[in-house]
């Protein structure tokens, strides 16, 4: 076993996001065990509490193996891994891509010609190389990964993804229709089901065969709603009610865009004659919001955005554990608009952190969590509110490890989860390492440990993030 001594913060248990203060740890001589052999945390808690573990009959049974490494990361912080829980794959290179408009204009100008661009085998492999890069580099050890629609593009993002160790959710983007600008990344309505197919026959599971101990998942990618037809949907639908047996995932767009008229939710309303954007993707396709096929709802289904729900949409969504990749970094560059915060945590739904790169222009998950909090500290009246150090701190670990359905598995330090964890060293971005050490702090303990918190989320740089641990193991880009 391996011992890492350093200061662990982290939210314990399995709380809601409001109940998160409750649940913060904060242990400044901390330790963590981990069984080297499953990866797996086996102690975590104060130094003090070492001594009993590894004793005759404590907590750990091969005393003497665990004794045997030691690693002291000093005043290091330790922190659960970060979660993206929407990012997109080939959009690695259009960070800060200038579209003229809002999202459908920034789409046709900048990113369907991006994507298109992966066609070329060797241009996709030196990108998933990129991509991978990027989040070892952020700290995103577990991501929900918007994918190419270039099956080459795919298994150089699986097999890159493979080669360091990182966890990925991902599937190939789908679309059968769309504008000329679209024309390489669209497929026929056979060929949409059976690349997809294809690609989760090859590589759901592909690293262990086992579905509940990989690193490696499949999911059903349509772009957006206006990126499919009917027909799409319905067979997609069918094919998820064949394969979410295996722990496949849904993963794609909802209310993202509401410029009245032409934006994206008139748009989908107008095109398909629906009620409700959800709807297209509750099997309630047909005019009239008729049912038409399978839904894509449940709780291996993440939509990015969600923006301008109604409350009947984040009641469904809440009924059938539905979750949503909240972008608020996305959000200001598109000029999308603001998610209400606290009536959507109020629905009930998981609400996670993503980046959207492109879209969004930050890989590091707590810039996302720091814009979070200034859009959300700046609604209006009283919608607004200042969000929890240790709720930001939830939504950019816990509940990302909830939405992708393996909340057992990852997403804080308790022991019997799986080790993935972040070595911060602030010394490695000075500014952090100042804020740190010369800000004001509060006699009270407890807001003073509130604080330090929040400084370390908002001034983390990623040259601060020193080591990037998944299951136990360090990852590297090399």
């Amino acid at each position: 076993m391996t011992i890492h001594l350093g200061h662990l913060i982290h939210i314990t248990g399995a709380p809601d996001l409001r109940d998160a203060a409750q649940s913060l740890v904060d242990v400044a001589d901390g330790a963590l065990v981990i069984d080297d052999e499953t990866g797996v945390i086996v102690y975590s808690g104060p130094r003090s509490g070492l001594a009993d573990a590894l004793s005759d009959g404590g907590a750990l049974p091969d005393a003497d193996a665990a004794r045997g490494v030691t690693i002291d990361h000093g005043d290091a912080f330790l922190i659960p891994g970060f979660v993206d829980a929407h990012i997109h794959f080939p959009q690695t290179y259009s960070l800060d891509a200038y579209g003229g408009g809002q999202l459908l204009e920034w789409l046709n100008t900048c990113i369907f010609p991006a994507e298109a661009r992966l066609a070329d085998p060797e241009f996709a492999r030196r990108i998933a190389r990129e991509f991978t890069a990027r989040r070892i580099a952020a700290g995103t050890t577990a991501a929900m990964v918007f994918g190419s629609a270039f099956p080459h593009a795919q298994d150089a993002l699986f097999a890159e993804t493979a080669r360091v160790g990182l966890r990925l959710v991902s599937g190939r983007g789908i679309q059968t229709v769309g504008p000329d600008s679209a024309g390489p990344l669209i497929t026929s309505e056979a060929d949409a089901i059976a690349l997809t197919t294809a690609e989760i026959d090859r590589w759901h599971a592909a690293d262990t065969g086992d579905p509940a101990t990989s690193l490696l998942h499949t999911a059903i990618v349509p772009r957006f709603t206006l990126s499919v037809t009917t027909e799409t949907l319905r067979a997609l639908g069918e094919l998820y009610a064949e394969v979410s047996g295996r722990g496949v995932y849904v993963h794609t767009h909802l209310n993202e865009n509401n410029r009245p008229g032409t934006g994206e939710i008139d748009t989908v309303k107008k095109l398909f004659e629906v009620d409700s954007y959800l709807d297209t993707y509750d099997g309630k396709f047909l005019p009239g919001s008729a049912r038409g096929g399978e839904s894509l709802l449940g709780r291996r289904t993440v939509l990015a955005h969600a923006v301008h729900c109604t409350e009947a949409e984040l009641a469904r969504m809440a009924q059938t554990g539905t979750s949503i990749a909240h972008c608020p970094t996305s959000q200001l560059f598109l000029g999308s608009g603001t998610m209400p915060w606290l009536s959507t945590i109020a629905s009930g739904v998981t609400v996670a952190a993503g980046t959207d790169c492109g879209g969004g222009d930050e890989w590091l998950i707590s810039r996302v969590l720091s814009d979070a909090f200034k859009v959300h500290i700046s609604e209006p009246g009283d919608r607004g509110v200042s969000i929890h150090p240790a709720e930001l701190l939830f939504t950019g670990t816990l509940a990302g490890a909830r939405a992708l359905d393996a909340e057992e598995r990852f997403g804080n330090l308790d022991a019997g989860k799986e080790a993935d964890f972040l070595v911060i060293e602030p010394e490695r971005w000075p500014p952090l390492a100042a804020m740190l050490e010369n800000g004001i702090r509060s006699d009270d303990p407890e807001l003073a440990r509130d604080q330090t918190l929040f400084a370390l989320l908002m001034g983390l740089r990623e040259p601060a993030i020193g080591e990037v641990y998944v299951r136990g193991r360090r990852v590297s880009a090399d």
